[in-house]
């Protein structure tokens, strides 16, 4: 008999630029005094240095959080089984940064570093006025702030994007020289990706516009290769978080608001982009629920008549960086499993064991919304099976965000 054909494993339907990993980071960054500790403190209920100077955060502190979801909830609420397991999402407090970084002046390229090992940014952007509270240009200015931060206007490098472009040329520049050495040394034998001469100078042709490489237009193949070959900073997706003084966030209005706005669509971002926060009121909501619980933070609430923008932080941040997450459940344990966007199902079973990927046989899958629909507040799949919204799915399946998944997979492929 002829060899049996070997099985080609089914690849990741994931096409996004970043890492294709289920601890992805989201790093809190912008200029020095705008908040970025006191978010992270009040995101992770850490203890981070948050002093009213300069540089006061120098190594990044790192932490998670839980994503919140009234899914998971739910969940928990019906089995309450004895171990539980949420989502997190991992955020980093990053130092500010003034022109100069890759000169060394301020943390210099400590932060460059800092932020090549996030893979999403939180741009936290100053918009209150308080004299007690120092800025690095002494005046109060979010679109200045974030021209600085983003933007090199008239061709001076003088922005903190501008540094983040330099050193993606630089990341570039060293690439090119490795890969065209690598086809030297290999006499023939290894031949360049025919995308790649195209790609890098697509790549060089945005930075040197001090454009982020995220902004440019790219096929799935050059995205996959920039993921592979070249591992850029500016790939990097980004949430701006404006952080208001607790008057203007309860009335919900602020002189800052259009403008910063404006210049975020007109740079690449969209509105969903742009998260209106205060540190003031999210701290007054915290001190309420330690000094007098939950019923105090709905009173504080209701009479408020605004939310926490907390948990929208959270998911956005998480969403942000391509993820989501599906549901075992049962009586032992609910968790939520973390996978990028797009997965598909041998992947999906490899978050929870290597041993579950490499022997897939098939997953038995119900949507949370069906689950949640047709249960009828009872643990058993009977009536979603009976409803015929129980299934079962193959190695092509890619796996909806809250699914909630039962594998089977062979025990003789386990290593």
């Amino acid at each position: 008999m002829p060899p049996k054909k070997a099985t080609e494993e089914p690849k990741t339907n994931v096409v996004a630029f970043g890492r294709v990993r289920k601890n992805l980071k989201m790093g809190c960054v912008g200029l020095p005094n705008v908040g970025k500790s006191s978010l992270f403190n009040l995101l992770t209920e850490q203890s981070a240095a948050a002093e009213n100077y300069p540089f006061c955060t120098i190594e990044p502190n790192e932490a998670r959080c839980s994503v919140p979801d009234a899914r998971y909830d739910f969940l928990c609420d019906l089995w309450k089984p004895p171990s539980m397991y949420p989502a997190y999402l991992q955020v980093t407090d990053i130092a500010g940064l003034i022109k100069g970084a890759s000169q060394g002046e301020g943390l210099g390229n400590a932060f460059l570093s800092h932020i090549q090992a996030v893979d999403g940014m939180f741009h936290i952007v100053r918009a209150f006025d308080n004299d007690e509270v120092l800025h690095v240009d002494d005046s109060i200015d979010p679109v200045r702030d974030l021209s600085k931060f983003f933007w090199c206007a008239g061709g001076h490098a003088n922005t903190i994007q501008s540094e983040l472009c330099k050193k993606d040329l630089d990341i570039l520049a060293k690439q090119i020289v490795a890969e065209e050495a690598t086809v030297r040394k290999a006499g023939g034998k290894f031949k360049m990706n025919p995308l790649f001469p195209s790609t890098t100078a697509k790549i060089q042709a945005l930075l040197e516009k001090n454009i982020p490489v995220r902004d440019g237009t790219w096929t799935a193949g050059e995205i996959e290769l920039i993921n592979e070959r070249i591992q850029l900073i500016t790939t990097k997706p980004v949430i701006y978080l404006v952080n208001l003084t607790m008057k203007d966030y309860l009335r919900q209005k602020s002189k800052y608001l259009p403008t910063i706005a404006k210049w975020v669509t007109e740079h690449g971002g969209l509105p969903r982009d742009i998260i209106p926060f205060s540190v003031e009121f999210e701290e007054k909501v915290h001190t309420l629920n330690k000094e007098g619980g939950e019923t105090a933070v709905k009173e504080f609430l209701g009479e408020s008549k605004v939310k926490s923008k907390l948990e929208k932080i959270v998911t956005e941040g998480f969403t942000k960086l391509g993820l989501q997450y599906y549901f075992t459940a049962g009586e032992k344990e609910i968790r939520c499993w973390t996978i990028p966007r797009g997965c598909l199902a041998p992947q999906a079973a490899g978050a929870i064991h290597g041993d579950f990927e490499r022997g897939f046989i098939k997953a038995e899958v119900v949507s949370y919304q069906d689950f949640h629909d047709l249960c009828e507040g009872a643990k058993s799949m009977a009536p979603i099976k009976a409803a015929g919204k129980y299934r079962q799915e193959g190695k092509t399946y890619v796996v909806q965000d809250g699914d909630i998944i039962h594998f089977q997979f062979n025990v003789a492929s386990k290593k």
